[in-house]
């Protein structure tokens, strides 16, 4: 068997299934995209979940992917053994209402055995103990005798969460050999030790789950299958463990090179190693997917995996800050399968040395407090720290709570984390007392679940303001309707529309739609998954009903003053890279038609001169009244052009790229002026901070200028 690199096993795996006829496409985003019920993408299938639901129609029946992979359940683990990791990668082949069984065991075994050329003689498949299907398949048509196939129970082979699709699942192992065995005579398949060791997982999605346990067939059946790239590394390059596995290894060996030390020589600082080696792979993603250090959400997972790093470091000896020179190790590694690590190079090194500094700044003395803690414990004769203590660490400090339990444990401490917790829900619910948001929807969420996805909006509304078109699809407050009267609140979905849907930054378009008599007064315009665009408002007069034709007309002012400052967003980020540097990078924005904001990356306060030179930048290609120019071309063909692009966006293959002269091209799908000139004049109101490592500014356009002087 050839000795496949990692990077030629996640080719070979998508050039496999781009034969077999599926959609080859690139990894999503580290960052989930619509779907709030994750912090970060933690599995192969969780990107395409709407295609699973039928919320979204996927490109192709079939799909192909190489998922990149953020777990921290069992972070705790991390460097203690060389089983766990944080960051993976997950190769995956989908069917979404096409092939099922028959192809996705053969496709399977074609590829492990045919494509890899793993030993057949070392591959056992499990199928679900009540799957006669999938057992005959294996058995009559590739040919596994009976006693080679497993059967095993739902929590091994049986994929649900609660109610929903589910189904059995069949997985294929492979025999490491006696070497990785427990020693017991009845170790086989399915024993906890590393001999047998699962490289393939078939989940056949067939049933509906009621929440009771009442399974029913479903119409279409789907197929998620997955493998772990590096575990097939694992196996393929015949080494003990992912740390063993060529791009992994590179840089585990650069841990020891900094630290002066080999690997296998000592078990405690190997579990530095492992955890720095690991953790740094994690952050690197992480950042190139836009992902800021921060003490909530998946910032604070970042910030964590950073300074459990930095700490390692530490322990291990290496002097001076080392994680921004560990992390191109890593983007070497692994830029082939995913060219954004390339593209964000100084970026990562600027985030990864920013954080690293204020670890160490604050380290030393927040090192300090917790040994004046210890010894007050100590006197008084208590093993645990206080809830309230160990939150000023987090917070005063900035000590992320395991951090704090990981000194704590070494030396025979605990701490009192529900305490923690509870000083956590306090801050929490003060900061919402003091920063309370509105969240308007035409209706409540759920009702817009019930709409099909064959339901879906074109926007028209690049050329022109006024459009008529036939009503598809009428939401009230609480439920699906086929008509709204005088005075109802609702949400009105037509087959094409002129009117902009909040989305990339840009506020929704207001205005009114029209049928006869009847008018609805358009307060928002919202986008909802599934290409649906849903005008929320009010009707103030007669009634409009599903199928009807009507006439949308959004506002020409608001539109024309929401253009000119989305247009200035473009030219203020070219004109912040120019003064700053190239590590500009967008981290939200707002466009309205009253003002604009932009949050960028970028590591310290504006001075008043680069404030100024930034806003004379603007006004200067505002005056030269640039042309303004939209291309839609392919994403590739997009980027090689230099077209910027938002960190974590999710792009069709197909994107507009509008460009301002000379001076400015990015990827967006907003509306903008014909000419720069249009903008008339630009004003920066402030410039403030607003998380580590990101800046906010806003500014002001045209007559809003004007008005600004004048007040």
């Amino acid at each position: 068997m050839k000795e496949y690199g990692v990077n030629e096993l996640r080719r070979m795996f998508l050039d496999f299934f781009e034969s077999k006829d599926h959609l080859k496409m690139k990894s999503f985003s580290l960052v989930p995209h619509n779907d709030k019920s994750l912090l970060l993408i933690n599995s192969g299938m969780a990107p395409l979940k709407p295609y699973f639901t039928g919320a979204e129609i996927p490109p192709r029946r079939r799909v192909t992917t190489c998922q990149k992979c953020i777990r921290t359940g069992d972070i705790e683990n991390v460097g203690k053994t060389a089983r766990h990791g944080t960051f993976f990668e997950m190769l995956g082949n989908f069917s979404f209402g096409d092939y099922f069984k028959d192809e996705a065991i053969a496709w399977s075994w074609e590829f492990l055995t045919e494509v890899v050329g793993l030993d057949p003689q070392r591959l056992y498949p499990s199928v679900y103990l009540e799957d006669d299907e999938a057992f005959e398949i294996w058995n009559r048509k590739i040919g596994i005798p009976a006693d080679r196939i497993f059967r095993f129970g739902k929590e091994d082979n049986f994929w649900e969460h609660g109610a929903g699709p589910c189904g059995p699942c069949s997985e294929v192992y492979y025999d490491r050999g006696e070497a990785y065995g427990c020693g017991r005579p009845d170790c086989t398949v399915g024993c906890d030790c590393d001999r047998y060791m699962e490289i393939w997982n078939n989940v056949f999605t067939q049933f509906d789950n009621d929440g009771n346990n009442h399974y029913t067939e479903l119409t279409q059946k789907n197929i998620d299958t997955g493998m772990g790239l590096e575990r097939l590394a694992v196996v393929v390059q015949n080494v003990d463990s992912i740390f063993d596995v060529d791009t992994v290894r590179a840089l585990r060996d650069k841990v020891c090179e900094y630290a002066r030390c080999e690997y296998k020589k000592d078990e405690k600082k190997d579990v530095s190693i492992r955890l720095i080696t690991d953790h740094i792979r994690s952050a690197t993603f992480m950042i190139s997917d836009g992902i800021m250090p921060a003490n909530v959400g998946r910032g604070y997972v970042l910030r964590r995996l950073i300074r459990r790093a930095a700490r390692h470091g530490r322990l291990l000896g290496i002097e001076g800050k080392f994680l921004a020179k560990l992390s191109e190790t890593v983007i070497e590694g692994s830029r082939d399968g995913y060219p954004e690590l390339e593209e964000k190079r100084e970026f990562i090194f600027k985030v990864l040395t920013q954080e690293e500094d204020k670890f160490n700044k604050t380290i030393d003395q927040g090192l300090g407090i917790l040994t004046d803690m210890e010894e007050s414990m100590k006197a008084a004769g208590e093993k645990t720290l206080s809830g309230a203590d160990a939150f000023r660490l987090y917070d005063t400090y900035g000590f992320p709570l395991d951090l704090t339990r990981e000194i704590l444990e070494e030396k025979g401490y605990d701490i009192d984390e529900a305490g923690f917790q509870a000083c956590m829900e306090e801050q929490r619910r003060l900061a919402q007392e003091s920063h309370e948001t509105t969240n308007y929807m035409g209706a409540d969420a759920t009702v817009y679940d019930g709409i099909d996805a064959s339901v879906t909006t074109e926007f028209v509304g690049y050329d022109r303001l006024v459009h008529e078109s036939e009503v598809t699809v009428l939401a009230a407050e609480t439920e699906l309707t086929e008509a709204l009267s005088e005075g109802q609140r609702g949400t009105i979905f037509v087959k094409e529309t002129p009117f902009y849907a909040t989305m990339g930054g840009q506020q929704g378009d207001k205005g009114v739609i029209t049928c006869g008599e009847a008018r609805f007064i358009v307060d928002d315009t919202v986008k909802l998954l599934g290409g649906k665009v849903g005008h929320v408002g009010h009707m103030t007069s007669g009634f409009i009903r599903a199928g009807d034709r009507v006439t949308l007309a959004a506002d020409a002012s608001g539109r024309a003053d929401t253009c000119k400052n989305h247009s200035a967003t473009h030219l203020l980020q070219k004109a912040l890279k120019l003064v700053l540097g190239n590590h500009v990078e967008q981290k939200g924005s707002l466009v309205t038609p009253d003002r604009l904001r932009f949050d960028f990356a970028h590591f310290q306060q504006m001075t008043a001169e680069e404030l100024s030179r930034v806003e004379d930048i603007v006004n200067e290609q505002i005056r030269t009244a640039l042309p303004v120019v939209t291309q839609v071309m392919n994403l590739e063909e997009a980027k090689k052009s230099g077209a910027m692009a938002l960190f974590d966006e999710k792009y069709a293959e197909d994107v507009r790229v509008v460009s301002m002269g000379d001076f400015s091209k990015e990827l967006c799908g907003g509306t903008h002026v014909a000419n720069t000139g249009m903008i008339t004049a630009f004003k920066i109101v402030s410039e403030s901070g607003i998380a580590a490592g990101v800046r906010r500014i806003e500014a002001l356009t045209g007559e809003g200028v004007f008005r600004y002087y004048r007040e």
